[in-house]
């Protein structure tokens, strides 16, 4: 079964990643008050982002991935900066093999 992973924008800016199978259904919810308690708290929402997966696990484990994104991240993948997501992505610990150089 299909499965869409999903950015909210709330209304105190803040910025809601969530999956499922039936995105305007789940969408509706969260407007309607009937979604996650963020969502409920920050009325209303804002579809901002999406992504289509050919199954459901696949959705979920994307949305947990994003959600450990920072918002300059978030904001270079919804508004199609890859370059920024690609600078964004790299590794910038000590150990980092670009820093070995």
């Amino acid at each position: 079964m299909r499965g869409y992973m999903y950015i909210l924008l709330c209304s105190d800016g803040s910025y809601y990643t969530g999956s499922t199978k039936y995105l305007e259904l789940r969408i509706k919810q969260h407007q309607n008050g009937e979604g996650a308690n963020h969502t409920k708290k920050f009325q209303p929402v804002e579809l901002v982002y999406f992504e289509v997966f050919d199954r459901i696990d696949k959705a979920f484990y994307r949305e947990k991935q994003v959600q450990r994104w920072t918002r300059k991240k978030k904001e270079a993948l919804f508004n199609s900066n890859y370059d920024l997501l690609h600078e964004l992505a790299k590794c910038k610990n000590e150990t980092s093999h670009e820093n070995l150089k």
